[in-house]
């Protein structure tokens, strides 16, 4: 098997992508593919080799993709804007055997410590030539073809980070039977077919991106629309003139649109499917969403480690606040805080178990043991509730994840990097409500000796060396940090 057939039996002049206006059909993406998988090979990139992805959403980005787990190796999808520190320390985390690289981090690619980078075969660059001994894509996409190497199911596809359920930053290790199989679970009752166009401004290098957005639409023959960045005017036009019928959003893509002044007119007329995940919707947006264009938003829940799909609401009653039930193919438990089954009504954290289901942290077994069970269940650290017709309800987090823009941010990473200012002796990190991002970062610092810190200077600090959705929003700083009896910080009390 290999996850890359999802391109197989689509019609040759169906289109698939649409990226900066230029329409690309299944029958030349299928023949980009296979040139780039025999110019991989040619080159020494085989199976079990990883090849890291800093390129957002483009033709370039999909092709490497596909040509990648199409030959056997293992793509790393990472963030094109992260700073170089954030980079360099997720290289050296999965130890890339090649790269393609797009123009937003050439900066930073060439800040990476040269030790790290030289350490990568072969480097590609989708545009220009600012990176020394790089290829051009274009190389890549005329080349002699090469078939399709099949694998195990077990065989990994992709290194996906996340921090969603074990702390800091991790590459989880998705494999072709766990993102085959969710696509197939996503997707059970063919709601996505060959007549539909999915917007696809959700990241790629995030799994909701890669493995619902482009699989599911892929394996259904749809065309997707790839957008770089998200603009709630161009947006709205994009949707009105390429006739998007499925469009998958995080809360603060719906927010967004939920409290323009003038949307376009009859701009979601043709949108039959509409999609929200990443984080929990706001009640208030589904009904505003509703009531102004007619919408009704179809919550569902996954996360990183379950390839993502565990439960959605399509083709159900619609319950604005309600994440759905499982797909099929998931066994979904609620657990007590004495590892019994919740009762109906009651929290529990949520347990799940499945194909989909990750193979475990990229070197890191004590991680792995902490959320998978020696049975096969995953404890994903969220709570819920069911009620007495079987529809979830996301309550909490059990751990201290804050999710921004649908990106997971673990306060532990930004923690670290704060506690590495010189003037800053003690630090908090807690999420709060944002009306348009979900949560923001918030950041209680308690100043080395007295020192006079300015907020704007930490910021600032924090952003050359996280991503910016992980920085600050807001510093306060404070005299001492709230802690309890054993002198652990109460975060609840900065809540």
């Amino acid at each position: 098997m290999n996850l890359s057939h999802i391109l197989d039996n689509h019609p040759d002049d169906a289109i698939a992508l649409i990226s900066r206006g230029r329409p690309t059909t299944y029958g030349a993406l299928r023949s980009q593919v296979a040139s780039m998988r025999g110019e991989l090979q040619r080159l020494g990139v085989g199976k079990g080799d990883v090849v890291v992805l800093l390129c957002g959403n483009s033709r370039y980005f999909v092709v490497s993709y596909l040509a990648t787990i199409g030959i056997g190796a293992i793509v790393s999808p990472l963030n094109p804007t992260s700073p170089a520190p954030e980079i360099e320390g997720e290289m050296l985390s999965v130890k890339p055997t090649a790269a393609v690289i797009e123009p937003s981090a050439f900066a930073a690619w060439k800040q990476i410590p040269s030790i790290t980078t030289s350490a990568v075969r072969v480097v590609i660059s989708t545009e220009g030539h600012e990176i020394d001994g790089a290829h051009t894509i274009d190389e890549f996409l005329n080349s002699e073809p090469a078939p399709i190497v099949e694998v195990e199911p077990s065989h990994p596809a992709a290194y996906m980070f996340t921090s969603g359920t074990a702390g800091s930053p991790k590459a989880a290790v998705l494999t072709h039977n766990n993102l085959l199989t969710n696509i197939r679970q996503a997707n059970v009752a063919e709601h996505i077919g060959p007549s539909d166009v999915t917007f696809g401004v959700l990241p790629l290098f995030h799994i909701f991106g890669l493995n619902v957005v482009l699989g599911t639409s892929f394996a259904g023959g749809a065309a997707v629309v790839l957008v770089q960045r998200f603009d709630p005017v161009a947006t709205m036009e994009t949707i009105a003139e390429r006739h998007v019928t499925v469009l998958p959003g995080a809360p603060s893509m719906w927010m967004a649109l939920a409290q323009m002044d003038h949307p376009t007119p009859d701009g979601f007329k043709n949108v039959r499917l509409a999609l929200s995940g990443a984080a929990k919707l706001p009640e208030q947006i589904a009904h505003s969403i509703s009531a102004r264009f007619g919408l009704q938003i179809h919550e569902g829940y996954g996360l990183t480690e379950a390839s993502p799909v565990v439960t959605t609401s399509i083709g159900m009653e619609w319950i604005p606040g309600s994440i759905g039930r499982p797909v099929p193919g998931i066994e979904l438990r609620l657990v007590d805080e004495n590892g019994d089954d919740s009762l109906v009504g009651d929290s529990g954290e949520i347990w799940i178990r499945g194909e989909n289901i990750f193979a475990g942290y990229l070197n890191d077994a004590e991680a792995t043991e902490r959320v998978l069970t020696s049975d096969g269940w995953l404890r994903t650290g969220d709570i819920a509730v069911i009620d007495d017709s079987g529809h979830l309800f996301m309550v909490d987090r059990a751990k201290d994840l804050i999710i921004v823009s649908g990106f997971n941010v673990f306060p532990a990473e930004v923690e670290g990097v704060l506690q590495s200012h010189p003037d800053i002796a003690e630090v908090a990190v807690v999420g709060t409500p944002h009306p348009h991002t979900g949560e923001a970062v918030r950041a209680y610092v308690v100043s080395r000796n007295g020192v006079h810190l300015d907020e704007d200077a930490i910021i600032d600090y924090c952003r050359t060396k996280l991503a910016r959705y992980k920085c600050p929003s807001k510093v306060l700083l404070v005299d001492s940090l709230p802690r309890n009896i054993s002198g652990k910080v109460q975060r609840y009390a900065l809540r």
